[in-house]
């Protein structure tokens, strides 16, 4: 009787190439390869850079890594375009957050529904996402214009702004604050929007026919049925929403540069100007390195939540 062979489990008899590729535990870790080669080198090399950057002394135009401890850090928090640049990233996080998660779930819940249009309905809500940020930016630039803004004009035609009323949207603090927070909601609302439509449609049918047999209303429908199963779905939207705007600094860029005075400068565009602008790369990447735990914060507290309202 032949001895039969015995193989660990996902390993080809082949050699070579064939048996690599036959292999599943093998041919899994070839898969994941370009993700893991993309992830060293575009994010964890450029962390590890700024690391060593931030306990250094070195400039753009001293490129000597002179090791300082934590002078940067030091400096920085005794800075007080710090405390404001961090002002402004909650409030321009928690505030735009807000509203695109409110204005999402309308949009998902009347996308829901089947009405002519629908197809231009959708494709209107995807432009901003689709559209060059850069170029939608520049056209709300042209839009906040403290001499041509179709706002201003538009209202003044209308008779709501007197002759005496003419917003300066870019050049008042509130007011560019507010501009910007604008911008950032219609940049983002189409993504969360998707995210909750097919969080939304992962709702089996038989759980609505239930609720309008039982005879619950519009408000007991929403906050009893579709708001709790949809929570996970909304809490990963919300944890892109806020990362990505910790993180991004391209709208308040075009816009403001973080004026005026500083009033929409937030951690991101602040560490820009400090490093690029102003060339001194220890100090700016010790200022984006604030950023990191509290994204890690954020991301944790976020999943775990995530992980407990899921419906089993």
């Amino acid at each position: 009787m032949a001895a039969t062979e015995t193989r660990a489990p996902g390993v080809s008899p082949n050699g070579g190439l064939a048996g690599v590729l036959d292999s599943e535990i093998w041919l899994g870790r070839l898969m994941i390869a370009p993700a893991v080669v993309y992830i060293v080198a575009l994010v964890g090399f450029p962390f590890v850079l700024a690391l060593l950057y931030s306990v250094s002394s070195v400039t753009v135009g001293s490129p000597e890594l002179n090791f300082v401890g934590l002078a940067n850090f030091r400096r920085i928090v005794e800075n007080p375009t710090f405390w404001e640049a961090l002002r402004n990233t909650f409030i321009f996080t928690i505030v735009s957050q807000v509203i695109v998660l409110v204005l999402a779930k309308i949009l998902a819940m009347a996308l829901l529904k089947d009405f002519r249009g629908k197809w231009l309905v959708r494709l209107l809500i995807l432009l901003p996402w689709v559209a060059p940020i850069s170029l939608g930016a520049i056209g709300w630039l042209w839009t906040f214009d403290s001499i041509y803004s179709i706002i201003n004009w538009t209202a003044r035609a209308l008779g709501i702004f007197g002759p005496d009323t003419w917003p300066i949207w870019l050049g008042q603090p509130n007011l560019a604050m507010a501009s910007v927070i604008l911008v950032h909601v219609w940049r983002l609302l189409p993504l969360a929007t998707v995210i909750i439509l097919a969080g939304l449609t992962s709702i089996p049918q038989d759980i609505h026919d239930a609720a309008e047999v039982d005879g619950a209303g519009f408000w007991r429908h929403l906050f009893v049925i579709t708001v709790p199963l949809v929570l996970p779905i909304l809490l990963v939207a919300l944890l892109f929403g806020i990362v990505f705007t910790f993180t991004d600094m391209i709208v308040i860029f075009i816009l403001t540069r973080g004026g005026p005075y500083d009033s929409t400068q937030v951690l991101a565009s602040w560490a820009y100007f400090t490093g690029i602008d102003g060339g001194d790369l220890a100090e700016g990447s010790a200022i984006a390195l604030f950023l990191f735990p509290l994204l890690v914060a954020v991301a944790v507290a976020f999943l775990r939540l995530a992980r407990r309202t899921e419906v089993t």
